[in-house]
């Protein structure tokens, strides 16, 4: 039976608003970037917030197995798309070497940036020690290709192609963008945006911030943070403009010399500055294995000195691996993800979970702002998870 014209005027008349102030809702709802960038002027001005990380370790290679890990930790869905459940994913570099997917592995990467910044969230990537090996080259350095089998340098079409794409194709230009050597990564979006310095500028509005909050990060790097490293602060660009400086002078070169082997190992150049050295030193952020190889001992006393240097509460690595779990030391203020993911090496697929809250609640004294601050750090598995880290505290003060 056709609607009478009175009837439809009132169907009209009750939809078309609704869908104009969905429409507006949408439109208006601020993203995690938008809170990143247009924080509050003070934290406190947030009455709740509550975020999501996750963390995966060295992936060499080996595609299929990282779109499981990322799968079952909740970032990206069945089809490999960015699910929009994570707030911040980070990824801790050797993504290359081993395994024959490089170039999808950091293609999928990079489009899981972009599905990342579209719906508000973040993708963290760095720099390791085996990006470094394969750029060795230039009139007097041979590119250290020990790890990278032939099978692989077949998907790039040659050696030649293969050196180009690194250093300046596409994956050559996503490294010197979108790639730094550390990270520190802030647990609330108004404690400052990620990679933001520590100690905080005297100008900026988080120097005053009162502790715990004022170490309410997160440090992520390749290989290790060593207590004895000159470079650590201010944290983290110190540590990340020696290694883009190291990344543009290994790209910038002029000619592609054949590869080592079977070419001569012939170590950094001469033009390498003392910095550039120390980078790449076994003490370096790129290759320091202390804190996972070390007596227990030794370094839960050096690890707090670290921490406070950097102003972060935990230290998330990569690059040593142990090859049934993610390992979790001095009470989760170090932590080491490298669980051999790629077939290469037949490890355990895991990713390392971080939850985390602040939420206000009343307070007697008048004036005196109070929080509570809830923390989860687990490691996640197939079918299982390990608590590491299940904290929470009372918070005080203003800023």
């Amino acid at each position: 039976m056709p609607l009478r014209p009175s009837t439809l005027v009132t169907i009209l008349c009750i939809f078309i608003p609704l869908i104009l102030i969905s429409a507006f809702y949408h439109r208006n709802t601020p993203s995690l970037n938008s809170q990143l960038t247009s924080q509050p002027n003070n934290v406190y001005d947030v009455p709740e917030h509550r975020s999501r990380i996750v963390a995966v370790g060295d992936l060499h290679g080996d595609i299929e197995n990282a779109q499981k890990v990322l799968q079952l930790a909740g970032v990206v869905d069945s089809a490999g798309a960015w699910s929009g459940d994570v707030d911040v994913f980070v990824q801790t570099g050797d993504i290359i070497d081993r395994g024959d997917d490089t170039i999808k592995l950091f293609m999928w990467m990079e489009d899981l940036r972009v599905q990342a910044e579209q719906a508000g969230g973040r993708v963290l990537s760095h720099l390791a020690h085996i990006i470094i090996l394969n750029l060795w080259a230039s009139s007097e350095w041979t590119g250290d290709w020990r790890y990278v089998p032939q099978t692989e340098i077949k998907t790039f079409g040659s050696v030649a192609s293969r050196q180009k794409m690194l250093s300046t194709g596409r994956i050559g230009r996503a490294w010197a963008t979108n790639y730094s050597t550390t990270s520190r990564l802030p647990l609330h979006p108004s404690l400052g945006l990620p990679n933001d310095d520590y100690p905080p500028h005297p100008s900026s509005p988080f120097h005053d911030l009162p502790s715990p909050l004022s170490h309410a990060a997160f440090s992520f790097v390749h290989g290790g943070l060593a207590p004895n490293y000159g470079n650590l602060t201010p944290f983290p660009s110190a540590i990340n403009a020696i290694g883009s400086s190291l990344l543009q002078k290994l790209q910038g070169r002029s000619q592609q010399p054949p590869p080592h082997p079977p070419n001569p190992y012939p170590g950094l150049p001469s033009s390498a500055t003392r910095e550039e050295r120390s980078l790449y030193d076994t003490d370096g952020p790129l290759w320091y294995r202390g804190w996972a190889l070390g007596n227990e001992e030794v370094v839960c006393k050096a690890v707090d000195g670290v921490l406070q240097k950097t102003g972060t509460r935990r230290m998330i690595m990569g690059h040593t691996p142990d090859f049934e779990k993610i390992v979790s030391r001095c009470d989760g203020k170090i932590i080491i993800i490298d669980t051999g993911i790629s077939h290469a090496y037949g490890g355990a697929l895991s990713a390392l979970s971080i939850e985390y809250s602040l939420t206000s609640l009343p307070s007697s004294a008048p004036g005196e702002k109070k929080w509570k601050e809830k923390e989860v750090v687990k490691a996640l598995y197939e079918g299982w998870h390990d608590v590491f880290v299940d904290e929470e505290r009372e918070v005080y003060g203003s800023i």
